[in-house]
């Protein structure tokens, strides 16, 4: 039985990497002003759903306390967005003129997100965004005491993105958390950089 569980961990691992491939590949055509467009949306909803987020975690995780929670939440919606809104993420975002250079900005892919038991819905939240600010599709990876959470964060983040244009899959996250599943994120072919945060082993594995 544990080995079937390890299997459609596997399975579902691959899956939303491949339909965040697919999404990404559409994504990476998207302009500047779009791409604005759903990260406000995306703070929006952030915003909208800080208490209940931080409510969840508490309850599942035992870690930590409401108003922390809630004052995370809201400010890896509010405040980082405040932050990112004004920079630049497609096409030429610095002109040299002197050195004759042009730097232009390139989404990298797919992204794999790991994500803490500490804080599973603030980091959810901001990796999305800066995910989706660059043009890059992300799946998360939850730890196993805070998979309810997580996944809630990144079903909320991705319904807000879709419904602002986005394309379907950009967002995804591991339900049947495992060990072997994280790992597949981390090592699959398509996945073109990670962004851990967690205790030293799993940095270190990253």
């Amino acid at each position: 039985m544990e080995l079937d569980r390890d299997l459609c961990s596997l399975q579902e691992t691959r899956n939303l990497v491949r339909a965040a491939r697919k999404a990404q590949e559409a994504l990476k055509d998207f302009s500047q002003e779009q791409v604005d467009h759903i990260i406000d949306m995306m703070r929006e909803a952030g915003e909208a759903n800080a208490a209940r987020l931080a409510m969840m975690a508490v309850s599942e995780t035992g870690m930590g306390n409401y108003n922390d929670k809630c004052f995370k939440n809201y400010f890896a919606s509010r405040t980082l967005y405040e932050f990112i809104k004004p920079m630049k993420t497609v096409g030429i975002i610095r002109e040299d003129q002197e050195q004759k250079l042009w730097e232009i900005a390139e989404p990298v892919g797919v992204i794999a997100g790991i994500i803490p038991t500490t804080n599973p819905t603030s980091t959810v939240i901001y990796k999305a965004m800066i995910a989706l600010k660059t043009r890059n599709a992300i799946v998360f990876s939850p730890h196993p005491s805070a998979v309810r959470c997580t996944h809630e964060a990144a079903k909320i983040m991705e319904q807000a993105a879709v419904a602002a244009g986005a394309p379907e899959g950009v967002i995804g996250c591991i339900l049947n958390v495992s060990m072997g599943a994280t790992n597949e994120l981390m090592k699959h072919p398509d996945v073109a950089m990670i962004l851990a945060t967690g205790g030293s082993a799993l940095v270190k594995a990253a």
